[in-house]
């Protein structure tokens, strides 16, 4: 793909990426790392994620992994103090762990529900609380801060079958308007970036027939973003200068309609 960013803008950043092992967080793990950044990746697959650090190393990078359910509080907590004994404090959030379960609400499917609010609630949750102190305290130094936090256009968009994923991002797009406003006093910038269809792995995680064939035609029909595509969006809101904060980005392919 072509890169907007060049050299290495990030040079002395340390970036935490959570869902790292695959997708979104995998590639926005490996662009950090080109433009400067030591990057921590977590997520629960640790062959792949140990696999991306010697990618990540072997291209001269500097980068460490740590295998953890983001759903696990104490967990989270004890990689955040992990990262700072590796690479420092960490100054850059990509809280992107998430899982996308849907199906038609009558079906009541109060399992995957539940993985839903777990993952893409909790988990995102667990991260703000266990890292918050890093990204606070590196913009007290009038280091650049930034927490970027995973949306959908799910959020916003009415989507049949994606009743229970929809309320989850919606709630992460919320979050993300209100704890700017506390944050940003403090010269923390607080993003939430809101991706069209990705091509990605998480369609793969649908098990309704019907809504699987729905996602698959999507996916078919037109040209999907790709992982790298996220990867720049998110380097490039981290590269801006300290004083600018891009709220929210909703990123779609051209021919996606809604």
């Amino acid at each position: 793909m072509t890169y907007l960013l060049t050299e290495r803008p990030l040079d002395g950043r340390v970036a935490v990426v959570t869902g790292a092992s695959s997708g979104m967080g995998e590639a926005t793990a490996r662009r950090l790392s080109a433009l400067g950044a030591s990057v921590a990746v977590i997520a629960r697959r640790e062959e792949k994620l140990a696999s991306l650090v010697a990618d990540i190393t072997s291209a001269d990078g500097k980068a460490v992994h740590i295998p953890v359910d983001v759903t696990d509080r104490i967990a989270v907590r004890t990689a955040a103090e992990q990262v700072a004994d590796a690479l420092g404090p960490a100054d850059l959030v990509f809280n992107n762990a998430g899982v996308q379960l849907i199906s038609a609400i009558d079906e009541l499917k109060v399992d995957d529900w539940q993985r839903q609010i777990d993952l893409n609630v909790t988990g995102v949750m667990n991260v703000i609380a266990a890292f918050l102190p890093h990204l606070t305290a590196a913009a007290e130094r009038g280091d650049t801060a930034d927490l970027i936090n995973t949306s959908s256009i799910a959020a916003t968009r009415i989507l049949e079958k994606f009743s229970i994923y929809s309320g989850t991002k919606a709630y992460i797009s919320h979050l993300t308007r209100l704890i700017r406003v506390e944050l940003g006093r403090k010269n923390v910038r607080v993003s939430a970036i809101e991706p069209g269809m990705v091509d990605t792995e998480l369609p793969d995680h649908v098990t309704d027939p019907d809504a699987s064939a729905l996602m698959a035609g999507l996916l078919h029909d037109i040209t999907c973003l790709r992982s790298t595509d996220i990867a720049e969006t998110v380097a490039f809101i981290a590269a801006l200068p300290r004083h600018v904060n891009i709220s929210e980005l909703t990123i779609l392919p051209t021919a996606q309609p809604v």
